[in-house]
């Protein structure tokens, strides 16, 4: 048996089995005792688990987006919320709906998967408190894991309503016991995490 490296004999590889742990292109030719040779060439490339760097979420919009940012010397597939796939070759997720996800980074030739949980905040664009039950209250799903957020509501002229903590974390649409007409209502939002946000839902009746 005789090794050779990017066309370099490596001398003292005479074995059928040579452990390699650097790119390149090998050939090893293998020679019977009747003097007759056959050669082979592998390709060798470098791969690795990869290494989550961050996560941008650009979240409490219309549309939620995800986007993946990866280190390392394989080659990457990303899925969310699916361990064993769907996989795709894009880091980037759109339309991702409010919740508590996880996003897994898989290495195409085999080194292994690595996952993180995340969470995407959505803002319901309106609620109806008629005691049905249904959508009663309003609040942020998955706030609560930000127990520093500061959300204050008001109405369209400025008044302020009432603000949002982890013990008082939705609205019920009253003001001093007294329940506000249909109207559109407006929000800020502070996270802990630097992110902070404005906006408006509807009360219906």
């Amino acid at each position: 048996y005789v090794w050779s490296k990017d066309g370099s004999v490596l001398t003292d590889q005479t074995t059928p089995t040579l452990q390699v742990n650097i790119e390149g292109t090998y050939t090893v030719e293998v020679t019977n005792s009747y003097g007759c040779s056959r050669i082979r060439t592998i390709k060798v490339t470098a791969s690795d688990v990869a290494h989550i760097e961050s996560i941008d979420i650009v979240d409490l919009t219309d549309i939620n987006t995800i986007t993946v940012n990866v280190t390392g010397k394989g080659k990457y597939e990303y899925s969310l919320d699916e361990p064993s796939g769907y996989w795709q070759d894009s880091n980037f997720f759109s339309n991702v709906p409010g919740g508590i996800h996880e996003i897994f980074v898989n290495d195409k030739n085999g080194c292994g998967v690595v996952s993180k949980e995340i969470t995407v905040l959505s803002i319901p664009k309106f609620f109806t408190p008629n005691n049905d039950g249904y959508n009663d209250t309003w609040k942020i799903k998955n706030l609560d894991l930000f127990p520093k957020a500061i959300l204050t509501i008001f109405d369209r002229y400025g008044n302020l309503l009432t603000q949002i903590n982890t013990v008082n974390s939705e609205w019920n649409g009253k003001f001093n016991g007294y329940e506000l007409p249909a109207d559109d209502y407006w929000f800020t939002l502070k996270l802990e995490d630097g992110r902070e946000t404005k906006g408006h839902f509807s009360l219906k009746r």
